[in-house]
């Protein structure tokens, strides 16, 4: 630990040994808030990118994204926070959601299951990440693919049921109209998470090592 000017000590990045990328700021008592409060607003920023397509009520949306990089950057705990607060927010009337909707009505209509996803995904993208899975792109990839398959899972069970569809089908189904359509923006949606995250923690290359010494 350093010591100012003022001889106070300076506050440095107590780095754990399942670290992520967040635990390299320093650790000051208002840390976790402040990752938690930008987490959120980053969802609600990325949930506004959406691209609505005429055939389905699922557009196409950057809070994917978004759950990627604060689930893998914030660990499992902060990631649930996050996310918890994400939600119960858009819940309350906070215009969160996509194209600023709010409300439960919204929250359990026929994107509500990608909604959960988000919440399921970033978990476990924490605690991925709390074993390191994001620092190598060979590790990164998959766990975002991974992430993918649950978001794509949780959404279209319950856009089937909300829809009164089949999961599967050529014609109207989940599948055509919940994932198929989104799979080749996903895919690169998740190839940009898993090459990102690992950039992040080789340019903090410097930072990590003198706070791990």
């Amino acid at each position: 630990m350093s010591i100012t000017s003022a001889g106070a000590p300076e506050p440095i990045a107590v780095v754990p040994s399942r670290a992520v990328l967040a635990d390299l700021i320093p650790a000051v008592w208002w840390r976790t808030m402040t990752l938690v409060a930008g987490g959120v607003l980053l969802m609600a920023a990325a949930s506004q990118i959406r691209i609505p397509l005429g055939f389905t009520p699922v557009p196409i949306n950057g809070g994917t994204f978004a759950v990627m990089v604060v689930g893998a950057s914030l660990g499992a705990a902060r990631a649930s926070a996050t996310m918890g607060i994400y939600l119960f927010a858009g819940i309350v009337g906070m215009p969160f959601f996509a194209d600023a909707q709010s409300g439960w009505t919204y929250a359990t209509g026929a994107t509500g299951g990608y909604l959960l996803a988000y919440f399921v995904a970033a978990v476990m993208l924490g605690a991925l990440a709390e074993r390191g899975t994001d620092r190598r792109v060979r590790t990164a990839i998959p766990a975002m693919l991974a992430a993918t398959v649950v978001i794509y899972t949780l959404g279209a069970l319950w856009l089937a049921h909300a829809l009164g569809v089949p999961v599967f089908g050529n014609d109207r189904s989940a599948w055509t109209l919940g994932v198929r359509p989104f799979l080749a923006g996903d895919a690169i949606k998740l190839v940009l998470a898993g090459l990102v995250l690992p950039a992040a923690w080789k340019a903090a290359g410097p930072l990590r090592r003198r706070t791990e010494s």
